[in-house]
């Protein structure tokens, strides 16, 4: 230890500048800012009542600061929540995996709010096969996935509303997509129409997970790689889209804390 107590002063002072330079960057451009300059303020009111023997100031103030600490955490507790959170140990991998389970709750909804109104809708999900060819034809919108975006497309009698959806990742590419059809219809019934085939015609051609939802019976399919599973429930379906999308893991996709990464944030 004796080694390293030369360096301990050193070390304490880059840990306070750490600390401060993330506090007020943080802080910075934001309302809570003029708090903190009135904070500054008071500690300076503080150090010149001591440094100029003022002694009633000084213990006014002294009287304040001991119950200051306790106001600063009231006034500033939602923004030390959040600047807190971001010293979070978990990585941009966790992230990723919240944000697929909020889209995933979302499209689920919206899928199955819109079986129980029997509204006929046709979604393909990319995978690693590239949809361009076929969104290029169709309406570009490149718009983040919302419940509300989506169910309004599939409302009756808008523009888009025919045709198929293509989401990649968590955004909606394309709307009103005409998709192939397929050659072989062995696998559909005659209460399966148009929307059937062109799901599993694509399912033929790519590797996109496809969604249908039937206009007459308000049931929900899924095709992919040509086969046509029908009547999926709302838990199945989440287990389908996961299987295939593979989101990382909670457990195994944890990223150790990296002072560089810190930094870049």
């Amino acid at each position: 230890m004796e080694f390293f107590q030369p360096i301990i002063p050193f070390l304490e002072i880059a840990i306070i500048c750490i600390a401060f330079n993330y506090l007020l960057s943080f802080f910075w451009h934001t309302k809570s800012m003029d708090l903190v300059w009135g904070f500054f303020a008071f500690i300076l009111l503080f150090a010149l009542s001591g440094w100029l023997h003022l002694p009633v100031l000084n213990k006014i103030m002294f009287l304040i600061a001991n119950t200051a600490m306790i106001a600063v955490l009231i006034i500033f507790q939602p923004e030390l929540r959040v600047a807190l959170s971001k010293l979070s140990l978990k990585g941009k991998r966790y992230k990723e995996i919240t944000e697929f389970d909020k889209f995933l709750d979302s499209l689920t909804n919206s899928t199955y709010r819109l079986a129980e109104k029997k509204t006929g809708a046709l979604i393909a999900l990319e995978n690693e096969d590239s949809l361009e060819e076929y969104a290029q034809k169709a309406v570009m919108l490149h718009a983040d996935f919302s419940s509300e975006l989506l169910e309004t497309i599939f409302t009756s009698n808008t523009p888009l509303h025919d045709g198929a959806l293509i989401i990649r990742e968590r955004m909606i590419l394309a709307a009103s997509v005409i998709l192939p059809l397929a050659e072989d219809s062995s696998q559909l019934s005659k209460s399966m129409g148009t929307r059937h085939r062109a799901a599993l015609g694509l399912s033929h051609a790519t590797d996109a997970l496809i969604i249908i939802i039937s206009e007459e019976s308000g049931k929900v399919s899924v095709a992919r790689d040509g086969i046509m599973t029908r009547g999926v429930k709302s838990d199945r379906f989440k287990g389908i889209i996961r299987s295939i999308f593979n989101p990382p893991n909670r457990v195994t996709f944890q990223k150790k804390f990296h002072l560089r990464e810190w930094f870049k944030q």
